[in-house]
């Protein structure tokens, strides 16, 4: 998408009118959608989505009926060699991608591998991968891997994309870039970062974890190369659900991906010693996705088939905006520019970890990301505005109580 500036939406301004808002709200049907504990406020649904109502009997289904009944049929009769596709397709939607562009398979760390891989072959005699030094580590981690793998070639980290046009030159095959930032929330402008991109020769890569389900994107419209993207976030398949990538159609014809598996042969089933690619999107599977995993997709899409991505931007914006304006003097790193943020919010603070404990023991789940950011998350389908008002009213009474610096709050656990 191009990032524009949207009309200022009205804040609430008090409690009355927040729920005066969601008695109105367009989006207020799908809250009965999901499985959510009470009394609790969830602003983490940017980490793990919280669960469709309707995923544990499609599951069942499909263990008891498809798998228990249908045993190794169910490959033909249940369709399920075209859930890679079929799934593809239906997350082209929320991309801005065409049929046959976007499949499920893998995980981002993999899907990512895949496409750079492909991109440094797409941009022979090119050896340059540019990133941002503050990308979600497994991207750096990813770029650094692939790059090892080509003589002379190197990934270099940029201190943030404002310094993109210093090091855009004749050795850069493809820059890896993330929608919206893990940490801050915030948003970069698809469109114009991918023409600068192109203008130097090289390939443009989106990691769109952090934007899919929570804002309109249009990978083809801004004529974006290759992107990679998540469904347990914002689109609630399941924790460690599969991973997507998207591929132009334009590449599809000299596109050779890394990773030859038996599912990405144009005829696996011919068991041929020597390897095909299969044509279209279809090469750049290697293995099958977990089927269960896919069945918790299956279920959330049923849902995101629904939605309105227009309406989700307009009451994203409006909740992350009432979440700055009501927290109080804290650091708010956040872009409060509506047109530069994502669904997030993130604050720093010194002692976060404890204060995110401190919430969390209130029913106000956020999470923490090293060294000090609190970041709290804004699903748009299951939260309400009276939520954000209350969460933002106990962030503000556990700062000012001190309540936070309590040992049992400075434990941290294996995930933070």
């Amino acid at each position: 998408m191009t990032v524009t500036r949207p009309i200022a939406l009205p804040l609430p301004g008090s409690r009355e009118e927040c729920a005066a808002l969601d008695a109105a709200d367009p989006l207020a049907r799908f809250r009965a959608e999901f499985t959510l504990p009470a009394d609790t406020v969830y602003l983490d649904g940017n980490s793990l989505g919280a669960l469709p109502v309707r995923t544990p009997e499609l599951l069942r289904r499909t263990v008891e009926e498809e798998w228990g009944q249908g045993l190794i049929t169910s490959w033909n009769t249940a369709g399920w060699t075209e859930l890679p596709y079929r799934l593809g397709d239906r997350i082209a939607r929320l991309v801005g991608a065409g049929p046959g562009e976007v499949l499920v398979c893998d995980t981002v760390s993999v899907n990512l591998f895949k496409v750079l891989t492909t991109a440094l072959r797409l941009r022979p005699g090119r050896r340059t991968v540019l990133l941002e030094r503050e990308a979600f580590p497994t991207d750096l981690y990813i770029a650094d891997g692939v790059t090892r793998l080509f003589d002379g070639a190197r990934s270099v980290q940029l201190p943030s994309a404002d310094e993109l046009d210093a090091h855009l030159d004749s050795g850069v095959a493809a820059v890896v870039l993330s929608h919206v930032d893990y940490r801050t929330g915030a948003l970069l402008d698809m469109a114009e970062i991918t023409a600068r991109v192109h203008r130097a020769g090289a390939l443009m890569i989106w990691d769109v974890c952090h934007s899919v389900g929570a804002l309109p994107i249009e990978l083809a419209s801004c004529d974006v190369d290759f992107a990679v993207g998540c469904t347990y976030k914002y689109l609630n398949a399941g924790p460690c659900a599969p991973g997507f990538l998207y591929a132009a159609r334009r590449h599809h014809a000299v596109a050779e991906q890394p990773l030859t598996g038996w599912f990405g042969h144009a005829e696996p089933f011919a068991f041929r010693p020597e390897y095909q690619p299969a044509p279209g999107i279809g090469k750049f599977l290697t293995s099958f996705p977990p089927l269960l995993s896919l069945t918790g997709l299956r279920a959330s899409l049923e849902i995101w088939d629904q939605v309105d991505l227009g309406q989700v931007r307009a009451k994203s914006l409006a909740l992350t905006g009432l979440f700055i304006q009501q927290v109080g003097e804290v650091e708010v790193v956040t872009p409060r520019q509506e047109w530069l943020r994502g669904s997030q919010v993130a604050i720093r603070h010194p002692d976060g970890y404890p204060v995110v404990q401190a919430l969390i023991a209130r029913g106000v789940i956020g999470d923490f990301r090293a060294p000090d950011l609190l970041r709290f998350g804004f699903t748009p389908l299951y939260l309400s505005y009276t939520e954000v008002w209350d969460a933002a009213r106990a962030l503000r009474e556990v700062l000012a109580s001190g309540e936070w610096d309590d040992e049992r709050f400075r434990r941290r656990g294996a995930v933070t």
